[in-house]
């Protein structure tokens, strides 16, 4: 099976054009080696996949013959990807949470105890 084909049968991709053109930017990995789209994929191999800036790792069990269901997906492989990484993706999504409108310029020296006592503030909670 193609690996184009294989991310998109395991829901990592939309559609199979976006997986191809992962492949051809150099952001999917075989191994430790770029591939192109049409790289065959045999169960055993690990792929590493850069997605949302952050590398994630995956070992392929088994080839799907179609398009698998999410709740079928760990059948065909398992995420390989260090926790710390994972850790590190949640903040990139925390940070996004927090906006400042168009044209208001860098915050102030208060503006940004504010936003730091409100993130010590989490950290403590927990």
């Amino acid at each position: 099976m193609r690996i184009d084909q294989f991310l998109w049968c395991i829901r990592l991709f939309k559609s199979r054009n976006m997986a191809s053109s992962a492949c051809r930017k150099g952001q999917v990995q075989i191994n430790n080696q770029s591939v192109k789209p049409s790289r065959a994929l045999i169960p055993t191999d690990q792929i590493q996949l850069r997605k949302n800036q952050i590398w994630r790792s995956f070992e392929v069990l088994d080839l799907p013959k179609t398009r698998v269901g999410a709740k079928l997906v760990g059948l065909y492989c398992i995420e390989t990807t260090p926790n710390s990484v994972l850790e590190q993706e949640e903040l990139q999504r925390l940070s996004a949470q927090i906006t400042r409108d168009r044209g208001t310029g860098r915050p102030t020296k208060k503006e940004r105890r504010t936003i730091d006592d409100l993130f010590y503030d989490e950290e403590n909670e927990e």
